[in-house]
């Protein structure tokens, strides 16, 4: 009985590979014909990339995307079984979305078009995936699908108030900074004043850009270094955190140089070029505290009693 199992178990793992095969030829295609029919779009997409600091992340987020359900490909793809109607959901809800954006005029001319356009495109990738797949590989590859969120512009509105909170946090701490280094200094709102100089926390000192790029490391990180809920929640909060202090540390930095050495260091090169050092100095102080957080894992683990375990004689 044995030996004459298996041919019958190389002729059904031969039938999953060519099923495999062909949704993946299906998806590749399906891939290439949205890209061709949303290239302008893409085009878009790569424009405000150059043209906003704000958004210069938007065109690396479907490659680091792919490069994550590529990594993970193995876990993903086996779990391909019967496809999604939540696909075809998401693929019909992205044509209305297409339809009614380009129907109504105001909403096609609006500032925000590029964020209705590009959220419909990635629902339209998104369901073909489901639809290929199936959902089960689509909890596998939950995490990168959402990632692609980061690729949809931010709304404008949206951004104005998360500037805003961050103008509003970067004052707070940088007037803690001056008090703690014994600086004085009089402040009206987010202008700071100093014998022979005067800084204001402009928007484009907010740190919206490199908080996004912490954002998008630290969602990395964590998925894949942490598994519990909780600290992922604490490592994401501690990541907000310490964008704001770095980016208040950045400008206290500077000022402490203007008023000490020259003043040009408000306009120089470490102000225009700077921020990759202030960067790198808050990924390494993140560093331990997410190795903390791995270790207490290991301990909740470690402290969990064993599960019963039933042998069948």
């Amino acid at each position: 009985m044995v030996p004459s199992s298996i041919p019958a178990i190389a002729d059904c793992r031969a039938a999953g590979t060519r099923s495999l095969a062909n949704r993946q030829a299906l998806f590749t295609a399906y891939s290439v014909a949205l890209m061709f029919a949303g290239a302008n779009v893409l085009a878009a997409v790569v424009n405000v990339s150059i043209d906003d600091a704000s958004s210069s992340h938007l065109v690396l987020i479907p490659f680091i995307s792919a490069a994550l359900i590529y990594g993970d490909r193995a876990t993903i793809f086996s779990s391909a079984a019967v496809p999604s109607r939540f696909g075809l959901a998401l693929i019909a809800t992205a044509l209305i979305g297409v339809v009614v954006t380009t129907a109504y005029h105001p909403l096609s001319e609006s500032p925000d078009a590029l964020t209705l356009q590009v959220t419909a495109l990635l629902l339209l990738w998104s369901g073909g995936f489901l639809l290929c797949y199936g959902v089960q590989a689509g909890r596998a590859a939950l995490f990168p699908l959402l990632f692609l969120v980061l690729m949809i512009p931010i709304p404008h509105a949206l951004l104005r108030v998360v500037i805003q909170l961050l103008t509003e946090g970067t004052s707070e701490v940088l007037a803690g900074l001056f008090a703690l280094v014994g600086t004085p200094y009089l402040r009206h709102g987010a202008v700071f004043s100093f014998p022979g100089v005067s800084i204001r926390i402009a928007d484009e000192c907010s740190g919206i850009r490199s908080t996004i790029s912490l954002i998008i490391v630290g969602a990395i990180a964590a998925k894949t270094c942490l598994a519990r809920p909780w600290t992922r929640a604490v490592f994401a909060a501690a990541l907000v955190a310490m964008s704001v202090v770095k980016n208040a540390i950045r400008i206290a930095t500077l000022t402490l140089l203007a008023i000490h050495v020259d003043k040009g260091f408000l306009t120089g090169r470490l102000h225009q070029q700077g921020g990759i050092v202030f960067f790198l100095v808050t990924v390494m102080l993140l560093a331990p505290l997410l190795v903390m957080l791995r270790r207490s894992e290991r301990v909740d683990d470690a402290l969990q009693p064993p599960r019963p375990s039933f042998e069948i004689a």
